[in-house]
Parts: structure tokens; sequence; C-alpha cells
């Protein structure tokens, strides 16, 4: 009886494969600030992010997007699209004297996310030097004291993120902050508690900074949480490191590029995302202003069917 028991017991079946959620955000649209001139309207925006194929959408920053809760499911859902994070800004290697200022700004982006649908706040440090004329605000390099204000800061404030709204904080290495080397995120990942806080793998920051995805991603595989991708172009990147130039004159110089032709390859790093097993966003974000108005549907079409392409 054993035996046949033993015969007919058949092997487990395999883990589903997991899901990329592709996206995009008002990055790729040229939108970085709440209003301006030069950007597009938000209306446009909506129906052109899902004219090009995408479910999935970031709020971008606060105030560009309907802050209604209940108008802005509704803009959104008329048009097939969800909200998968909002994005803060934040100092929190500047400690406590940041602190009503830091959650000031949470709260609001993160009430609004939560009561639209979406599980994911992505936090961006501050950045070291002006974006536009490069004058350094700050060393390029925290200290002992800040790293550690840095890292309990943003253990105690996913914490709170969790308790109050039941979202997800993700943290985005970004260029010319104080997270953005292969050296910085290692030293970030280790300090920090894996239960609260993940990493929000931006492809093209972390080129830009000299990283590999692909090695983060089989390395710290536990810690990624959700994906922006984008890529650099490498000509520009070599002139760019050269000149020392600041973040946003290396955009409008377009140092972030239309895929596939630029760095890191995507179609290596959606493979090694998937095998992780688990859900992921992986947002596009191509870095884009100011920008025409009529040149990022365009690049948002085929980027989707590129992405097809790679299996996401």
């Amino acid at each position: 009886m054993d035996s046949v028991r033993a015969h007919d017991r058949s092997p487990s079946p395999p883990p589903p494969p997991a899901r990329i959620r592709v996206g995009s955000a008002p990055d790729s649209w040229g939108v970085w600030f709440a209003d301006d001139p030069d950007q597009l309207p938000w209306r446009r925006f909506l129906d052109e992010v899902s004219e090009a194929g995408y479910e999935w959408i970031e709020l971008g920053p606060y105030g560009y997007l309907p802050t209604d809760p209940a108008r802005l499911r509704e803009e959104t859902g008329s048009r097939g699209l969800k909200v998968s994070a909002g994005t803060v800004f934040t100092a929190l290697h500047r400690g406590p004297a940041v602190r009503e200022e830091t959650w000031e700004q949470v709260s609001r982006v993160a009430a609004l996310a939560r009561d639209t649908g979406a599980s994911h706040l992505v936090v961006i440090p501050a950045f070291w030097r002006d974006d536009k004329t490069a004058a350094a605000l700050e060393s390029p390099e925290l200290t002992a004291d800040q790293w550690r204000a840095l890292t309990t800061g943003t253990e105690r404030l996913a914490a709170e993120v969790r308790d109050a709204y039941g979202l997800s904080l993700v943290v985005h290495p970004h260029a010319d902050t104080h997270i953005a080397t292969e050296e910085h995120v290692e030293r970030f990942l280790d300090a920090t508690d894996p239960t609260l806080v993940s990493l929000c793998l931006d492809t093209g920051h972390y080129a830009y900074c000299g990283g590999d995805s692909v090695k983060l991603i089989k390395t710290y595989g536990e810690r990624i949480g959700y994906l922006h991708l984008k890529q650099v172009d490498p000509v520009i990147l070599a002139d760019v490191v050269e000149r020392g130039t600041p973040f946003g004159p290396a955009v409008r110089q377009g140092v972030m590029c239309e895929p596939p032709r630029g760095v890191p390859a995507l179609e290596p790093v959606l493979t090694a995302a998937q095998g992780l097993g688990v859900d992921l966003f992986a947002i596009v974000e191509q870095d884009m202003y100011p920008c025409p108005p009529d040149k990022p549907l365009p690049i948002a079409r085929r980027t989707r069917a590129f992405l097809r392409s790679c299996g996401a």
C-alpha cells in the first residue's frame, strides 16, 4: 500500500511565474513639477499613457494630477488606468530637525496613494547639489552620524507609513543624492531592516552611477520591492561624468534615452527580476524635462512594444 501511495504521489507543481506589472509615469511625459507651463496638461498625460498601452501609473509630483481621490479614481478608471505608487523626496540624513516637514509631505502623498488604490510609496533622498547650478549644497558623502540618521529615520518612516496608510516604502537610489553608487546602496541595505525597507531599483540611475542592476538583483533580490525602467546613453554619460554635469542639465543633454538604445540591457534585468518569484511593478521613467509636447507618446508606444518583446 505504501509503495502504491509513493508511486501515486506526483511532484509539487512549480510556483507560478512572477508577474511584472508594467506602467509608466509623468516623468516619461516630461513632468517634473506640479505646475509648469512647459509641461503637458494632466488630462493629456492620462489620455496618452493609456493610448500607449500602459495600465499602471504613478502620481508624479504632488498636485500635478488631481489631489481629490474620488476625482482621480474617476479620471484614471475611465481610461483603464490604476495607480501603483506616490513619490516623495526626503532629507532624513538631517535627523529630527526635518521630521515634521517630512511627515507633512509624506502624509499628503501617502493618503492620496492609499485612497487611489496604490500599494507603494517611493522615497527619493534629497539632492546634495543644486540641480541647475551644480553648486554643492552639502558634501556628496555622509558622515557616520548622518548615515545613522538616514537609516534609522528611513526605518521609522517605513513603519509609520505602513501602520498609518498600509503602504510599502521603497527607497529609490538617485543620481546626485547620498544613495547613488553601488557602495552607497549596499551600505544602506546592510544597515536597514529588510522587513521594513525595500529598494526601488531604477535601472537608469543605477547605471548612471556605475552600478550593475542584474548583479544587485541577484545579490540583494529579497530587498528589491519595485522597479523603475530606464536606460542611459553611454556616450553622453561619459561626457557628463568627465565634466561633472549635474543631473538636471544631464537630462536636458539627453543622458536618459529611449530603450533599447542605451544601458543597461533591460531583458536581462527583467529576467533576473522574474527569477525572484515575486510580483513586481516595473514603471517606465524616461527623464525628459523639458520636452516638446508631441515627443513622449511615440516613444511610449515604442517602449511598451519593446518591453513586450522582452516578456513584460
